[in-house]
């Protein structure tokens, strides 16, 4: 028998995010209603917190005791893991869908939806790494370690308003997880700004950066790829909320980045 979504519980939709997002054994622990699925994404932000944190706490312990290239590397492997390459995989396939073969939308939909990785995809993912790395590396450790906790949870939020913004590209049953996500409410709507916003404020609190760049160049980024997916597509798919989240997370680095090696800007 299926629940309504909003009689669910509120800690149930935070179960199933963690579920969903990480490769963590929580749902060793406790396993939420199958309906909860459709909210996880009002829930992103928060596990931002989590593999961000954890990403971040790596680089910076590890930085005390490694080289800071090994420290980086190991902090980039820990996130791998803990998100099992959710988001890498969805990059590759946009990649692949929208730079390779994909000369219409069914064709771009059915080369996403292939498991076989092609040579955008490949070469996406190559990139995309080393700007990250190198990126972290030209940072002191401290700015490094909070400009992750806050760009994970951030580019979170910026990108579940794709949800929002067009409709899913797909039938529900075609869906990769077999689940589409619910258009978010108002009071959803507040909760993922507190958990996206909240570690970003921290960091501008921190470290004196301004905060006009770094908060809405990523948006810019974020709506341009919007405009590509809704001309291409005419909706959404899980693989591109993963490759706009990293290609909008990217973005916060590489302005961090600038303005630590240009404080005039």
């Amino acid at each position: 028998m299926e629940i309504p979504i909003d009689q669910t519980r509120f800690y149930d939709r935070i179960w199933a995010a963690f579920i969903y997002f990480t490769r963590l054994p929580f749902w060793r622990i406790y396993e939420p209603p199958k309906e909860c699925y459709k909210t996880v994404v009002e829930h992103w932000p928060l596990t931002g917190w989590l593999t961000g944190g954890a990403m971040a706490a790596t680089l910076f312990v590890g930085s005390m005791y490694l080289p800071y290239l090994v420290a980086v590397i190991i902090a980039i492997i820990v996130r791998l893991l803990i998100t099992g390459a959710l988001h890498e995989d969805g990059l590759a396939d946009f990649l692949d869908g929208f730079g390779g073969g994909g000369r219409d939308r069914q064709r771009i939909l059915d080369i996403m939806k292939d498991s076989r990785i092609g040579t955008y995809g490949v070469l996406g993912l190559v990139f995309y790494e080393l700007l990250l790395g190198g990126i972290l590396y030209s940072l002191p450790p401290e700015t490094a370690a909070l400009a992750i906790f806050a760009a994970d949870p951030f580019s979170k939020m910026v990108t579940s308003q794709l949800v929002m913004m067009m409709p899913y590209a797909r039938k529900e049953e075609e869906a990769k997880s077999k689940t589409v996500y619910r258009k978010m409410e108002w009071v959803a709507g507040i909760s993922i700004t507190i958990q996206g916003l909240l570690p970003m404020v921290v960091f501008l609190y921190l470290t004196r950066l301004p905060w006009t760049m770094i908060v809405f160049m990523p948006c810019i980024v974020m709506y341009f790829l919007y405009l590509l997916i809704r001309h291409r597509l005419q909706g959404y798919t899980g693989d591109c909320c993963g490759a706009v989240c990293l290609l909008v997370e990217l973005t916060v680095y590489l302005i961090v980045c600038l303005l630590v090696a240009n404080p005039i800007v």
